[in-house]
Formats: structure tokens, sequence, C-alpha cells
């Protein structure tokens, strides 16, 4: 059965309840319910604004009610500090983004109580739901003036004695400037900012003289002295600041991006422009439209800080950018252009399928041994991974291992798309993409498979029995059957093949984030134990082939634990990889003999190693492809584009996507 919201609070019997000696849990129980009335149903921002004018009117014509709402306002701003508010409010109460991440899931899983001197906790439960903003910022200018002359306050804190005139919202905002540019400073002077600027804003750093330029305008205002040299002084300031933290994001470019101080650098932006809205809210604003603004864009983040999305998005945007770089410098080694690289690519594609057809044989030796679920993935996992390191140790190629490298570099090639001829240009490459991809799958798939048969009649002959038996190959036919569901186990298997490039360009971007490479190279513990030349080799080894032992270890383990990981969940999901696919059907057929070709699961296993494939091969480059052009920002419109260049150069020239144009041969001059 649905559920029935409650009914809405009258305003009438909401007036009756006012109480201006009432605790402070009841007067923000009484302001929540207010709000909510405000709201309705939620339909629209111009029912909610009627709502307030209506309010407002009400008031009016009760002029001992409107009394008593004063009374009752004056004690609720006594019991909070509205300068947490708007100092605070939507940013991390500690500078980190897993403290941050915490917290947000702390308020996503628990209740929160009205019990609280807290404004930022009293603002978040009065302002719940996304009708808010739309409904604060549409508040007409009129019936933003009717709130403020029922709602000024005169001011009673420290800032009082200089200017009598000054009101509680005015002193509330100066204290939340005071908040948020000392928050600034101290983000500006914390070592792991203070030591990644650019030289010339490290030694000329305005962090140090911020605080001192606020002083000077805070006392010119409330003394009414030059404000306009002290306030644009300290707007020159606060910019300085702003750019002398932005100089950081070379450096991140350089050495790697790390997401805690990404998340620091967003703190310390979002601040420097909090601070820009309450100046306007404090010196240029007699309509309060910018106050009006202000509460407006507090709801938005009120709404922002309860998502554990908006957090991962706006923290690790630049991470997924830097980590689809350091994939596209190793998917650059994957593309070829011409017949030359392209016999190389195939020559390497038969290195790694004759590798494969020896996994093949170790895998089914793992399966003689009949260890539990758990232990015979994890052992098959620890022998994918070794395979594939051996095959990336010897420059072989696996097929599947492409896409979700080459899909970073080919969307390295748009950031000019702009540029006359950009995207044909694009199409090229996508041409040279797929003409390597197909190369490396022939050259697998057709080595693969007379290897493994080789291998198990070689078997055969020592011990008299092929490597697998008649029951086992049965097994293999009816499991990679097109009939099963093999066609959604290759897709699944895809998205490994995409997870694993995406721990490659993490652990690349962590090795040279902690300059793991210059330790190796210099550490004197290590020198010491190898000498300065190996060292340096090792360095530079480990520096070339971090990303690729780290998606070969952990495609390799994927391929072996998840299948039993998820077995044990719920979803029982298994891999299916094109060169094991084939090398798989190889040892089935050695198995049971040249009578198999008369048996129709033969043929629907044939036919579904290309779909296999096809579908490793694309879901990986589509996810890494997505990745890629979220991290280059590239439109939908600008991928509208792509996609119907793609097609009409398919219309146009299909061969190009299978086999290499002839070079042109150069003139004697040296021209082509």
């Amino acid at each position: 059965m649905a559920q029935t919201r409650p009914p809405r609070p009258d305003l009438a019997a909401l007036l009756e309840d006012l109480d201006p000696n009432a605790n402070l849990v009841q007067r923000h129980l009484w302001l929540i319910a207010l709000l909510d009335w405000v709201r309705g149903d939620d339909a629209s921002a111009q029912a909610a604004s009627a709502r307030v004018d209506m309010f407002l009117d009400l008031l009016d014509a009760r002029p001992d009610t409107a009394q008593r709402l004063r009374a009752w306002w004056h004690a609720l701003i006594g019991a909070v500090d509205g300068s947490t508010l708007l100092s605070d409010f939507g940013f991390a109460s500690r500078n980190a983004f897993v403290s941050e991440w915490v917290e947000r899931l702390h308020r996503k899983l628990l209740p929160a109580s009205p019990e609280t001197a807290d404004a930022s906790e009293l603002f978040a439960l009065v302002m719940p739901s996304p009708l808010d903003a739309q409904w604060l910022a549409a508040l007409p200018p009129a019936t933003l003036e009717r709130l403020a002359r029922l709602l000024s306050m005169p001011a009673d804190s420290h800032h009082a004695a200089l200017k009598p005139a000054l009101t509680h919202w005015q002193a509330t905002v100066l204290d939340a400037i005071t908040y948020c540019t000392s928050q600034v400073s101290a983000a500006g002077f914390s070592p792991e900012i203070r030591l990644r600027m650019s030289t010339p804003e490290y030694k000329a750093s305005p962090f140090h003289t911020l605080a001192a330029s606020l002083d000077a305008l805070r006392q010119a205002w409330l003394t009414d002295g030059d404000m306009e040299h002290a306030l644009q002084h300290f707007k020159t300031q606060l910019e300085a600041c702003r750019h002398a933290a932005a100089t950081v994001y070379s450096h991140l470019d350089a050495h790697g991006i790390s997401v805690d101080l990404v998340f620091r650098l967003r703190q310390l932006r979002e601040r420097v422009l909090r601070i820009r809205i309450l100046l306007d809210c404090l010196l240029a604003d007699p309509q309060h439209a910018h106050a009006a603004r202000l509460f407006a864009q507090l709801a938005t983040v009120g709404q922002e800080r309860r998502s554990l999305g908006v957090l991962m998005a706006a923290s690790s945007s630049l991470l997924a950018a830097k980590v689809a770089e350091r994939s596209s410098e190793t998917g650059e080694h994957y593309i070829t252009r011409t017949r030359a690289e392209y016999g190389a690519m195939l020559r390497n594609a038969a290195g790694g399928g004759a590798l494969t057809a020896i996994t093949t044989a170790l895998k089914f030796g793992i399966m003689a041994l009949a260890l539990s679920a758990f232990w015979s993935g994890f052992w098959s996992g620890v022998m994918y991974a070794a395979s594939f390191v051996l095959i990336q140790l010897m420059h072989y190629t696996l097929a599947t291992k492409q896409p979700a490298m080459t899909a970073p570099a080919m969307a390295a090639k748009l950031k000019d798309m702009a540029e006359p001829g950009a995207l044909e240009a694009f199409v090229d490459e996508v041409s040279n993409l797929v003409r390597s991809q197909v190369a490396a799958v022939i050259g697998n798939v057709a080595v693969v498979f007379p290897v493994v048969i080789t291998v198990s009649l070689v078997i055969q002959l020592i011990s008299g029995h092929p490597m697998i038996d008649t029951e086992r190959a049965q097994y293999v036919l009816h499991s990679l059957t097109l009939l099963g569901p093999s066609l959604l186990f290759a897709a699944f298997t895809g998205v490994l093949l995409f997870a694993s490039s995406i721990i490659a360009g993490w652990v690349e971007n962590w090795f040279v984030l902690h300059r793991l490479d210059s330790a190796l190279r210099y550490n004197p513990r290590i020198t010491r134990m190898l000498g300065p030349d190996r060292a340096d080799r090792w360095a530079h080894f480990m520096r070339r082939h971090i990303s690729g032992f780290a998606s070969n270890i952990s495609l390799g383990l994927m391929l072996g634990l998840v299948p039993p990981i998820l077995a044990f969940l719920g979803p029982a999901l298994d891999v299916r990889h094109v060169t094991l696919s084939t090398g798989q059907l190889a040892a089935a057929c050695a198995a049971l003999g040249w009578e198999v070709v008369r048996d129709p699961a033969l043929w629907w296993v044939v036919a579904c190693i290309p779909l296999i494939g096809m579908l490793n091969l694309g879901v990986s480059f589509y996810l890494a492809f997505r990745v890629a052009l979220r991290a280059h920002s590239v439109s939908d419109i600008g991928r509208a584009h792509i996609y119907k260049t793609i097609l009409r150069r398919l219309r146009t020239a299909p061969l190009s996507f299978f086999w290499p144009a002839k070079e042109a041969a150069p003139e004697p001059d040296g021209r082509v």
C-alpha cells in the first residue's frame, strides 16, 4: 500500500501556535512547519512565492501577531549563530575527501534532530526540497523588502559600538566574511597546497596579507572611512589568492593527481566565491536581491551536500582526466597506421595466442585439482595474471587488452575538434584502431587454436590422455554455445577489461604522484643495495611498465576471482574471453576427435566466438571512450558529429576499417 503524505498545516493554526517563549526545539519545529506550508504541494516556485505574500498580508492585517513573530524571531537568532551558516554551510568540516564522504554518508543514513544550535543543521532541516532554491530566487523585490522590514533587528554584537545603526544581519555577514577569509588563509598556508604553488606565487604569497586587508576593509566600513580603496585592495588580494592556488593544478598535471588535494583546492575556490557573494550582501544590496540569491544558493548547496555522487564527480573529474591521459599514453602503442605496423601487430598477436595456449592448459590443470570455487578462482587468477604479464614483457599482444587503452588515446585527438579537418583525422584514427584490433584478434585466435591442439596431442602422446576428458569437452561445448548466456558473459568480461584499464591509469598516477621512480633512482638505501646504474634501470623499467603490470595483474585476478565471488553473492556471472574461449574450444575438439565436426554443438560455439570477441572489444572500448570524452569535456553535440562522421566513412570506405591502404612511395626529392 502506498504511503499517504501527512496533511500540511493550516496557516491560521500555525499562527495560533506561534509562541515567542517556546523552547529551542519547539521554535525550530514551528519554523519547519511554516516552510512546509510555504512549499505547499511542491508544484511550482511561483505558488510558494505567492504563499509568502499571503503570509505577509496576514501579518499586516494582524499587528499583534506580527509583534509576536518579531519576538519569536529575536529569540531564534539569539540562540543560533547565523554566521556559521553563511560561512561554512556546504563546506567540509574537515578538509579531506574521505572524511567528507563519511560525513555525507552519515547524513544520508542517520536522521537529523531539530534540537540544535547549529544554524547549518537547522537550515538543512527547514530547506530539504529542491523547490526551495527556486522559490527563494523567485521572490520579487517588493516581497524581499517586506521580509527585511519584518525581520530586521538591531545588532548586539561587538561591532555595534563602532556603528550604532548596524543590524543583526550586517553583523552576521561581517562575521561570516571574517570566518571565510581565515579558512582561505589556512588552506593557502597548508603545506599540501603551499609547496605545490608555482615559484613566483609562492614567494609573493597573497595569503600573508589577506587577513590584514580584511581588517582594513572592516574598519573602513564600520567607521565610514575610505571604503573604495579598502574594498578594491581586499578584492585584489582575494583574486590573487585564488590565482596562486590555481597554479597547483599545473603541478598536478605534471606530477599526478591527488583526489584529496583537488578537493581542498575546490573548497578554497568555493570559499573565495562565497566571500564575494557575502561582500555583495553587505555593501551593495539595497533591495536584498543578493541576500535572496545567497539563500537560494545555500538551498542548492544543501541538496548537493546530501549527494555522494556530486562529491565524487566534483572531486574526481581531474583524476578521471589524468587516468584517461595515462591510458592514452599506453594506448598509442596499440594503434597501427601502416602495413608494416599492421604486420608487426599480427606477429605480436600470434605470440600472444601461443602463450595463451599454455594458459589454457594450465587453466584445465587447475580445474583438475577439484579445489573449492574460491581457491580455484584464486589460483586461476594468479595464473592468468602471470600469463598476461609474461605476454607484456615479451612484447606480445592480447587482443582484448587493446580497446580500453586505445579509447583514451582516441579521445585525446578530440582536444582540437574545432580545427578544420579534425573530425576526418579522428575518423582516420578510428579506422586505424579497428584494423589494429582486427589484426590482434586474428593473430590471437588463428594461433591459439592449433597450438592448443598440438599441446593436447603432446600430452596425449606422453600420458595416454588428452588435455581434457570427453565429459569436460562436452561441458566446454555447451558452456560456450551461442544458445546459452555466453554473449551476456562476454559483455561482462568487457566491463572487467575496462575496469582493468581504470586500475592501470590510477596505479600509474599513484606511482607518479608519490615519485616512486625518483625514489628508486636516488634513495640511498636502494642505490647502496642495487648500485646507481642498476637502480636507474629499475626506475626506468618500472616507470615504463607499471601501467601494464597493474592492468594485467588486476585483469587476471578479476577473471579468476569475480565469477566465484558473484556466485556466492547471488548473480551467477561468468567470463568469456575470446582468446581463452577459443583455446578451450580447441582443447574440446582435440579430446572429441574428428567426429566433433558432425556435432551441431560445435558450430554453435564457432558462431559464438566472433560475437564474444566483438562484445569484449566493443563494451570495453565504449566504456573507456565515454570516460575519455567526459575527461576532455566533449559535448553531446560534438559526440553526435563524431558518430555521424564515422557512419559516413563506413558507407564510403568500409574496407579501410579492415586493411591498411598502401603507402605512397616517396619521390626522389624526399617528398611523399
